[in-house]
């Protein structure tokens, strides 16, 4: 299997390419096809060996494998993010009690006063998403 093709697939190709350009011209067409095949190589072959040059000995050092970025799944770094508590964070619920409980629960706080407890605390789903009416 060649990147995404399987054999049937390029036995298709091959003959799809027969039929269009004819036995007499495939191949040259092929050897076209090689010709680009090595070029390409060549360059990809010489733009690593210039980036080898250009970052020296550290170049061999470089974990390619953790650079892929194939390896990243947004869902779940998104999943692991919202399920870890954050290191020092308090429980959003014991916060908002103590806050009421120090004042009272009449006394109207400052817009940053009243965010505080959603922006240092976890995903609480009892609670109602904060909102800041200055802020639209």
């Amino acid at each position: 299997m060649i990147g995404n093709f399987a054999g049937g697939e390029i036995l298709l190709l091959v003959l799809a390419a027969l039929i269009i350009l004819g036995p007499s011209r495939l191949p040259g067409y092929a050897a076209k096809l090689g010709q680009g095949v090595r070029y390409l190589r060549d360059l990809a072959e010489g733009a690593k060996g210039q980036l080898r040059d250009e970052l020296g000995p550290g170049f061999d050092d470089i974990d390619w494998q953790q650079l892929d970025p194939r390896q990243y799944d947004p869902r779940r770094i998104v999943r692991e993010a919202l399920s870890e508590p954050r290191p020092g964070a308090r429980p959003s619920a014991t916060r908002a009690s103590a806050a009421t409980a120090a004042t009272g629960g009449t006394e109207e706080k400052p817009v940053s006063a009243r965010m505080r407890p959603a922006l240092g605390a976890g995903f609480d789903p009892s609670r109602p998403t904060p909102f800041d009416t200055d802020a639209t």
